[in-house]
Formats: structure tokens, sequence, C-alpha cells
């Protein structure tokens, strides 16, 4: 693979419900080896200069964007991006199951104009207005384009619940018994009942959103290791090893220096305290 002598990464993390991933310029000119992982993904590079590899040994091509299906060896080149977004979808959700039926288990690469708008809409919402919020409303919406589903959240009160649960105890290890006690219900019933309303079973919900808080504390400038015992894993290795299945990817691959994280790390200097904009 040509290697490329260009800016060094700078990035920050977004997420919601089953959807979670980075934005971001530059590369560090790496490469990334081919790799498979569980998420579905969808990568943008704007305006241009995105190389997607589909297979080990699979020629390079460019493109505007790509769908890359679950556990499907592909590798990703952002270094010719002036931006570059990369979002990871769990299968097991609505989205994910829509998308999934798409591909069939094939990778698509997408043309420009289906991701023109929400590209520029990107590059404005986190170079110019900064904001969290902004990034994810456009992020979400193109998601929701592509795959042709509505925004989905939890609504019954009892998984609702459960899952306010889980969120103060993300780095606790808990029990399917044990929160299915708190949302009043048999623990085959709520496991039912749980997968019905989030699109994910308890365990996979669970490692889902200990991940998603280890992203959220690098944002805060939290270190990898404080991060990864925070989150409830065993150490940063065990952390690696999870997000490398879950992502391709080990967190300490791409830093979190871009302006969405120095905001949050600004508001909690602020503040002092650990709450920022960040949602995970």
């Amino acid at each position: 693979m040509e290697k490329l002598i260009v800016r060094r990464y700078r990035g920050d993390f977004v997420a919601w419900a089953g959807v979670c991933g980075f934005i971001g310029e530059g590369g560090d000119g790496a490469s990334i080896s081919p790799h498979s992982h569980y998420a579905i993904q969808l990568a943008i590079g704007a305006p241009s200069g995105l190389r997607v590899q589909l297979g080990r040994n699979g020629k390079w091509q460019s493109c505007a964007a790509a769908l890359v299906p679950s556990r499907a060896t592909h590798t990703i080149d952002v270094n010719g991006c002036n931006m570059s977004v990369v979002l990871f979808i769990e299968p097991e959700t609505p989205t994910g199951r829509a998308l999934a039926a798409r591909l069939q288990g094939r990778p698509e690469l997408l043309d420009a104009a289906t991701v023109e708008i929400a590209a520029k809409n990107l590059d404005r919402a986190w170079r110019v207005e900064k904001s969290y919020d902004a990034v994810k409303a456009v992020c979400m919406q193109l998601v929701q384009e592509i795959s042709r589903t509505e925004p989905r959240e939890p609504s019954d009160p009892r998984v609702l619940a459960a899952v306010e649960y889980l969120r103060q105890r993300v780095g606790e290890a808990v029990t399917l018994p044990e929160v299915a006690k708190v949302a009043n219900l048999s623990p085959g019933r709520f496991r039912h009942l749980f997968v019905e309303e989030t699109g994910m079973p308890l365990k996979t919900y669970i490692l889902w959103r200990r991940l998603l808080h280890v992203w959220t504390l690098l944002m805060r400038g939290e270190t990898l290791s404080a991060a990864a015992h925070a989150a409830g894993f065993a150490d940063s290795a065990h952390l690696s090893r999870t997000s490398r299945n879950m992502f391709g990817l080990a967190p300490s691959t791409l830093q979190m220096t871009g302006p969405l994280s120095a905001q949050a790390r600004g508001l909690e200097n602020h503040l002092g305290c650990t709450t920022g904009p960040v949602k995970a």
C-alpha cells in the first residue's frame, strides 16, 4: 500500500442508540491491516480521497463512501480525505437488520450524490459550529436515509428503568436476573422484551455501553487505563481486544483531539466535575 505523509489524526467520537463512530481529519499516513468486525460500517471521505480494500487481497478502490457488512474483511484509507466519518452500526438493531438485508453480506460502494449534502453539513457542524449535537443529528439523518428506517428508542417504562439502571452501573458486573428484577419481570420475559425494545440482547447491550463509555472518557481526557477500569474492563489489553472485535481497532489507534473533545475537556475544567457534552 502506498505510504502517504499527512497530518496526524485529529478527531472526535459520537454515539447514539446502536450506532457510534468517529469524525476527524488526517490519518498519520498509516495503513490499517485488513480486518473484520462485528459492526456494520459506514465510511465517508470528504470531499474525496477515501479508498477501500474489500477482502484481504482485494484491489484498492476510490469512492465517496462505503457500506461494509458485519464480519466482512476490509480496510480503509482516509489519508487523502479532508474529513472522514466512520460509523459503526450494531447489526441486531432495526437499522442494522435493514442494512444487513440490503447488503446480503456484500460490501457496497456509494456514489458521491448519496452523501454529498451530509458531508457538507458534517463539515460545518464539526469545524464551524463545533457542536456534538449537530454532528450527531446529521449522522443520524444520514443513517436513517441509507437504511430507510425511522429512529427508534426504547419506550416501555420497564425497559427504560433497566436501561437507566445499567447506565448508572456501566462499570459494574450485572446479571440478567438482577436487571430483570428492576423491570419487575421474570428473566425469560425480560430477555424477550429487552431485545424487542432495544434490538440487542442484554449482554451485547452492556458491552456496547461499556465501549461507548470508554470513548466518552477518552474525549474528556482520561487515560486509556483509567477509562478501561472505569468501564468495567480488566485492563487496557482486555479493552483493546474487545474493541478490535467490535470495531476493528483499538482505542489507542485514534486520539481524541478534535473540537468536540476540546469542548468536553474545557467544560469539565470549568465546572470542576465529570459531566460534559458527550452523551454515551
